[in-house]
């Protein structure tokens, strides 16, 4: 028997309720790639235009252009808010997929939260670079921005100093997640005295880069300031 090829994913657009509100971590768009998932949502009524009433969803996932009509079900299954539709399945997995000692500061993220460093101290930064790092089974679903949020919250915190030693702590994830980071604007945007890092760190970052992730390697040269290793302690 010839297997049958994997589905293809659906790709879920904006929500918008009658009512406005959001669930500010939820993504523009997002997709749906768990079968049964995709089942649901094919189950529903298809694109139809504008409703009525002013609620709308927008779905990338049909070649018929529109918008289905506001449902009971729909509002069950697509909406952000829902506690039983698929954006919180997708954020509930991504909160039990968390490092045990980060569940909880997940758990309040994707409860619509934004708890800041100060709830989860303690935890090396090394196990933040890898969770955010961390190779996800559906990249793209409704928990992707709370993925890059959550962990960058703490690291956007930290002194620079700690983050050059987690970089030579953590593994290959983290370390992905390192040059991600160093190369974004929570970092890049520091007073140039706070960009100095250890050559040791300096080095993994650049190799990882020119190995892994060559669009960030102009920025990590550009913006990583050496600073002699005999000039720093470990934490």
């Amino acid at each position: 028997m010839t297997p049958l090829p994997p589905r293809k994913p659906l790709v879920e657009g904006d929500f918008s309720r009658p009512d406005g509100a959001r669930h500010p971590h939820h993504p523009g768009d997002y997709e749906i790639t768990d079968p049964a998932e995709i089942a649901e949502v094919e189950a529903l009524p298809p694109p139809t235009g504008p409703d009525p009433h002013g609620g709308t969803f927008t779905c990338m996932c049909s070649e018929a252009a529109g918008a289905r009509p506001v449902t009971p079900e729909l509002l069950r299954l697509l909406d952000p808010l829902s506690p039983t539709g698929i954006p919180a399945r997708h954020r509930a997995r991504w909160v039990a997929a968390a490092p045990p000692e980060l569940r909880e500061y997940a758990a309040a993220w994707a409860d619509g939260g934004e708890p800041g460093p100060e709830t989860v101290p303690g935890v090396p930064l090394a196990v933040v670079f890898a969770w955010m790092g961390a190779v996800r089974e559906e990249p793209r679903d409704a928990a992707r921005l709370l993925a890059v949020r959550a962990p960058e919250r703490i690291l956007a915190a930290a002194r620079t100093e700690d983050l050059a030693w987690a970089v030579r702590e953590t593994g290959r994830a983290g370390l992905d997640a390192a040059v991600a980071f160093f190369a974004g604007e929570h970092f890049t945007t520091r007073h140039p005295k706070h960009r100095r890092v250890p050559e040791t760190a300096r080095g993994l970052l650049l190799g990882h880069a020119r190995r892994h992730r060559p669009a960030d390697l102009p920025v990590l040269e550009r913006r990583l300031l050496r600073l002699p290793e005999d000039r720093i302690r470990r934490p």
